[in-house]
């Protein structure tokens, strides 16, 4: 069609107009006429629709301004108006994103004790594959520091020639030297964040290898390595993620002089006799159970403690159990298996995709103070309850790729919007599937979720190619926290690339009015 003047290829005009047709967006040009005068939106135009659109408050005039000057690709245009394809180029754009630009860089407080945030945390971070037979590389440690993983976990046992080594001890997988792990630590912990890297370590060496493992710890990461108190004082609480006049180390020393490894007895010997630099960890089936059977105190216990689950031995797939019910109590560190794409891995990226990626999230207040006792089985006796209820509509895809090698396979797409929280927010709906059809699909099919706890709360957009006769493809994903979402229409949901319309607002509870959130 592009090719006008049959010559079988396309010559300058022709791969304008190509591009053109390739790129058309029949929905968003439909909002844009609705706007503009079918040619251009109006600096005017454009306030109209990031008011009763895009639900932005503050001072519109002036970002309608900033969004012409810096979006719009026509110099005329640029004057006072905006053209569909600088309408399509801020959409599109990170301001056009479901998260909130706001939310990208560091913004929460840094300066609280360590137990008060959830920490990006790696399970065998040695292993590339499965428990049993995978293969253990540095490459573990590089690759999940680079994600902001803030702690890390060391397998140590004896090795040949007084070396220390680490794999997962008895059974087939391979063997890594444990200077060279710590060489990669010391060269990548800060690459991404500049926050304290915790090390893990399950060490099962000889008194002699154990002072080998001191000795490189010392001689690798020298004056990076936290040896004494901070400040030189007797401490009283955990130490926050912040040491910004100092350059300082935390990978092994936070275990040695802040996270001292302890058997966990009971909540009210916790409460008792633990100390608060004492660490529990929990197999997932052992914190799943405390969380069932005393949701409430486990939080408390948090609130002053930190607290390290991991998965099942029975994982040797290195599988991943969902880690948003962990945080749901309230544990800082849940380690997961980063070398296994999945469900788990997913939420777990999306939660600290906030904050600067740096690692660390702060936990919502109510799990942080000492006298509120909040239960997650149980969010609506807390005194501070406000549901709230959240409404999209899917609009459209672009573009999606072929999941099966068959030559003239067509996706049949649908997407599904997940919410992980609270178990009473536990929830997934989805739209109808469109046959035949990923290079612009359609929906318009609109979802409603009440949430209760929003704090908590992780919204998951799954994108699949359905199947009759078998369990649908799975095309793409996006996750972020509920609180990251921007509302209102056309906000890109980044990696799989569809359109939606979001509202978020207050759920009327006792003649309260009903409020934008």
């Amino acid at each position: 069609m592009a090719d006008k003047s049959q010559s079988g290829t396309l010559e300058n005009d022709e791969f304008v107009l190509f591009y053109k047709m390739l790129t058309q967006r029949e929905d968003v040009l439909k909002v844009f006429q609705e706007y503009s005068d079918g040619q251009k939106l109006s600096q005017s135009n454009l306030e109209d629709f990031l008011r009763e659109e895009q639900l932005e408050g503050g001072d519109i005039q002036l970002h309608a301004k900033q969004l012409i000057e810096c979006y719009e690709p026509s110099d005329k245009g640029r004057m006072n108006a905006m053209t569909f394809d600088g309408f399509l180029m801020y959409l599109g754009s990170a301001e056009g994103s479901i998260f909130n630009p706001q939310r990208r860089g560091i913004f929460q407080d840094m300066t609280q004790p360590l137990c008060h945030y959830f920490i990006s945390s790696s399970h065998n971070t040695y292993l590339m594959e499965d428990q049993l037979r995978g293969q253990s590389s540095v490459e573990g440690y590089i690759r999940a520091l680079n994600r902001g993983c803030r702690c890390v976990e060391v397998d140590c046992w004896d090795g040949a020639n007084g070396e220390p080594i680490v794999y997962h001890g008895h059974t087939f997988t391979s063997k890594i030297l444990f200077k060279d792990v710590v060489s990669a630590v010391g060269n990548y912990a800060f690459k991404v964040s500049q926050y304290p890297v915790i090390l893990s370590i399950e060490n099962h060496c000889s008194v002699e290898q154990q002072r080998v493992m001191a000795h490189h710890l010392n001689h690798i990461l020298g004056d990076r390595l936290l040896k004494t108190i901070l400040d030189g004082k007797t401490p009283i609480r955990l130490p926050s993620p912040e040491k910004s006049k100092q350059r300082l180390s935390k990978e092994l020393s936070d275990c040695v002089v802040y996270c001292k490894s302890v058997h966990f007895t009971s909540f009210k010997h916790s409460r008792i006799h633990s100390k608060f630099y004492e660490v529990a960890s929990f197999t997932e089936s052992k914190a799943r159970k405390h969380l069932r059977e005393a949701g409430a105190e486990f939080v408390h216990h948090n609130s002053r403690q930190l607290s390290r689950v991991y998965p099942s031995g029975f994982r040797t797939d290195s599988s991943n159990f969902n880690p948003q019910e962990m945080w749901n109590a309230g544990c800082q560190i849940v380690a997961l298996n980063f070398q296994t794409a999945g469900e788990g891995m997913d939420v777990n990226d999306g939660l600290f995709s906030q904050n600067g990626c740096c690692g660390y999230v702060l936990k919502p207040s109510f799990m942080r103070e000492a006298d509120i006792r909040f239960d997650p089985e149980m969010p609506q006796k807390r005194d501070d309850y406000h549901p709230v209820v959240l409404t999209i509509q899917v609009i459209s895809g672009q573009q999606l790729p072929k999941v099966n090698i068959k030559e003239d396979s067509i996706v049949d797409p649908l997407v599904r919007v997940e919410v992980h929280g609270v178990p009473m927010d536990q929830a997934k709906q989805e739209t109808r599937y469109i046959e035949n059809n990923g290079f612009n699909p359609m929906w318009y099919d609109t979802l409603h979720f009440t949430i209760h706890t929003p704090e908590l709360a992780m919204v998951r957009f799954v994108v699949e190619d359905y199947d009759k006769t078998s369990k649908n493809d799975f095309v793409g994903q996006y996750t972020l926290p509920l609180s990251c979402m921007q509302q209102g229409t056309f906000k890109n949901a980044e990696r799989i690339s569809f359109f939606f319309k979001l509202c978020l607002h207050s759920n009327q509870q006792d003649g309260e009015e009903d409020r934008t959130s």
